[in-house]
């Protein structure tokens, strides 16, 4: 095959769609069976939809929400809000994942689902990659694209040096329905050592997603003691969590979250989405992130593949180019990141910025990207 794609999500799929439209013989293996959920913020920036377009692959059909505003409160519920500029649409991931698949196996891409890749060894000699997947079946690929998500056991077998360091953050993601919430609003509410995101999906449903410490859920016990106890102190969330119908009996979880600098090349293979670089939820635009990432991979891919580009040049000219789209975003991430949390600053930082809404929207253009 000309091109293996480690992952099923957002990332790999639509690389896949891509690939595939150039006229590639493509493969997806995904560890899943679609649908199925992920933790996610659910929230994608428009600077998307040209290149979903052009892939024959507008999210208009799965009728998103439409996302036009921005609001962010502090631990104590003071808010500031402000339009969000290139605007957005929320969609879940559970929707969204098997619509892609669905066009990908429609269009010629080989969809391998339940399915674990174990190891991965490039051959000079050929020039080419084999992949062992869990089962014992072997795969030969003249090009590999991790879209491996944001932890991955295959990051262990890459000794990537993330991966050595314990990560105090977890992710818990609900998804809920209350009537009379504003549905074209994306919303920002901070706690003590956390921050939760809350906007509105298909079906008149909302993603309801929040990161916080290990520490801070084993001082409470569980995640229901958790809410109530300290999600539940910022008026807003309290609001959120006491009225809003849960539409899952358990949501979903993810340990040991990294937002430590990552590589987007490794051992010949080209990384993208979160396999390449987390940025923090409270900048809401890792979807876009990695779709715009897949756009990346499947040019330089494309031009390796064609001949026009030797592998050494190939890795170097994606490093680059991924640096210079998602470098400054991911540094700014980490900043604004560090602003939140502690319920002083955060008062501080709120409180301030409520009065400077400028200031605000350069921040965010400075998480987004443009239109591709």
């Amino acid at each position: 095959m000309d091109v293996l794609i480690i992952g099923g999500g957002l990332g790999g799929l639509v690389a896949a769609l891509d690939l595939r439209a150039r006229g590639y013989a493509v493969t997806v293996v995904e560890r899943q069976q679609y649908p199925f959920h992920r933790v996610c913020g659910e929230y994608i920036s428009n600077e998307v939809l040209p290149y979903l377009r052009r892939l024959d692959a507008d999210p208009a059909v799965l009728q998103p929400a439409q996302l036009t505003r921005f609001s962010l409160s502090s631990p104590a519920g003071r808010t500031l809000s402000v339009p969000l500029d290139l605007g957005g649409f929320g969609v879940s991931r559970y929707t969204l994942d098997l619509h892609l698949c669905q066009l990908a196996e429609a269009r010629g891409v080989t969809v391998l689902q339940k399915a674990t890749v174990t190891a991965v060894a490039f051959d000079a000699a050929t020039d080419s990659h084999t992949a062992t997947l869990a089962d014992g079946r072997q795969l030969t690929a003249r090009t590999v694209l991790g879209a491996f998500g944001k932890r991955s056991t295959f990051d262990r077998q890459l000794q990537r040096p993330f991966f050595q360091q314990r990560s105090p953050y977890i992710g818990v993601k609900h998804h809920l329905r209350l009537p009379g919430y504003p549905t074209d609003l994306i919303a920002l509410h901070n706690f003590a050592d956390g921050y939760a995101g809350i906007s509105a999906v298909e079906d008149d449903r909302l993603c309801f997603c929040y990161l916080t410490t290990r520490q801070n859920l084993k001082a409470q016990g569980t995640i229901a003691q958790l809410e109530a106890n300290v999600l539940g102190c910022n008026p807003h969330l309290r609001r959120i969590l006491t009225e809003a119908e849960y539409l899952y009996p358990q949501p979903e979880v993810i340990n040991e979250i990294s937002f430590a600098p990552k590589s987007c090349v490794e051992d010949h293979m080209l990384l993208c989405g979160d396999a390449a670089g987390l940025i923090t939820p409270l900048c809401g635009n890792g979807m876009a992130m990695a779709l715009h990432g897949a756009q990346l991979a499947a040019t330089h891919l494309h031009d390796f593949l064609q001949g026009r580009t030797t592998r050494a040049t190939l890795e170097s000219r994606y490093r680059h180019d991924w640096q210079r789209q998602f470098g400054q975003r991911l540094r700014v991430g980490r900043l604004v990141q560090g602003l939140f949390g502690q319920p002083v600053l955060s008062e501080a930082v709120v409180g301030g910025l409520r009065y400077l809404p400028a200031a605000v929207r350069a921040l965010m253009r400075r998480t987004h990207g443009q239109a591709f």
